[in-house]
């Protein structure tokens, strides 16, 4: 692959403790992204000793290492060390990453194809649920995502800049990455997923998984849906065998609509769709079993259960008693589509309506400001 880019890019790596891995991260961006990076920014968040020294120990003439006095949060130390870097798009890598390619020339192809498209992951083993293949592609070859992922992206650093980065009320960390994906759809940018990338991530390094971590969590779970609270609405749809391209215009806009509201889209059909849309949407083979799974799920997580059934044409007598049956046991919302009605005439409300407009952006400290 080349390492040949036509942009800046900095790279940004928040640490706590966990030296070893930590070292394993900052050797692998040296040797995979070294000739197409500037400087990598190490944000050390009040580490212990050891990782203090291991850090101050290495000779990478590249580090711009800064140790922080007290203990900030993921979110502010990201935030902080890109306000430091004047490069035009930040690779921002948690510290239990690993680089085994240089996926730069990928990511940056996405963005120079796609101006909208603001924020990218590279993916990890197993990131997909399905095959990549059944997933739309992009211009620039990356797949549509409405659920933005930290553990490693690469970023527009103006406006991220320009929407006031990660939102400190998530202190430590965790749901600061989803909060800002919220706000970036609102504001009418795109975000991506690049399946031709890759990216070794064990997590929970620096926190573990923990009582701190569950309760941790447990707060900002609670936090981003006070927030956002369309986003534990999740639809389960039944139909027989169509597809995204042979739906009513109004109804696949819908269901867009509520992946963009950061609610989910579980789509039962005889066999596996051929296309899904973007990386969160659902599909699995309809059948007794899977419906009553779909719609037991959530019992100690309110935003995995299944809140609307839609019923659209096609759908098996048994299936649809079974559906009215479990709907009416869950008191759930339910929308039907008769046999006869097909072309889903059943009025639907608009669903860009209801998306609230997001706030103004800010601007950042060279008075840039973005206009799309």
């Amino acid at each position: 692959m080349s390492e040949s880019i036509d942009v800046s890019v900095d790279v940004v790596i928040p640490v706590y403790n966990a030296p070893e891995l930590t070292r394993r991260c900052i050797d692998s961006v040296v040797t995979h992204l070294g000739r197409s990076i500037g400087i990598i920014f190490i944000q050390d968040d009040a580490s212990n000793t050891e990782t203090r020294e291991m850090l101050d120990s290495l000779s990478y003439p590249q580090l711009h290492i800064y140790h922080a006095p007290e203990n900030q949060g993921y979110g502010k130390s990201v935030n902080d060390a890109i306000a430091r870097s004047r490069a035009e798009l930040v690779l921002v890598l948690n510290s239990d990453t690993e680089v085994r390619e240089n996926f730069l020339p990928l990511l940056c192809k996405a963005f120079a194809a796609d101006q909208k498209l603001v924020v990218i992951n590279p993916v990890f083993d197993n990131f997909f649920r399905y095959a990549v293949d059944r997933y739309q592609r992009q211009p620039g070859g990356y797949i549509k995502t409405y659920r933005f992922k930290g553990y490693a992206f690469l970023i527009r650093r103006d406006l991220f800049l320009a929407l006031g980065g990660f939102d400190m009320q998530f202190g430590r960390g965790y749901y600061e990455d989803t909060d800002l994906g919220r706000r970036l759809v609102r504001q009418g940018w795109r975000m991506g997923v690049h399946p031709d990338t890759c990216i070794y991530h064990k997590g929970g390094a620096s926190f573990g998984r923990g009582w701190s971590y569950f309760l941790l969590m447990k707060r900002n779970r609670a936090l981003y849906f006070s927030r956002y609270p369309e986003a534990q609405h999740n639809i389960l749809v039944v139909s027989g065998q169509y597809t995204l391209a042979e739906l009513p215009v109004q109804l696949s806009n819908a269901l867009e609509c509520m992946l963009q509201k950061g609610g989910g889209v579980n789509w039962l059909t005889p066999v596996p769709l051929p296309q899904l849309s973007c990386y969160p949407m659902r599909n699995s083979q309809a059948s007794f079993r899977m419906i009553v799974k779909q719609l037991m799920r959530g019992w100690r997580r309110r935003d995995k259960r299944i809140t609307t059934v839609w019923i659209l044409p096609g759908v098996p007598a048994g299936l649809r008693f079974l559906l009215k049956l479990l709907v009416r046991m869950r008191h759930l919302e339910l929308r039907e589509w008769p046999e006869d009605q097909p072309e889903f005439a059943q009025p639907l409300p608009d669903p860009q309506r209801k998306i609230p407009a997001g706030p103004a952006l800010k601007q950042d400290a060279t008075g840039k400001q973005n206009s799309e």
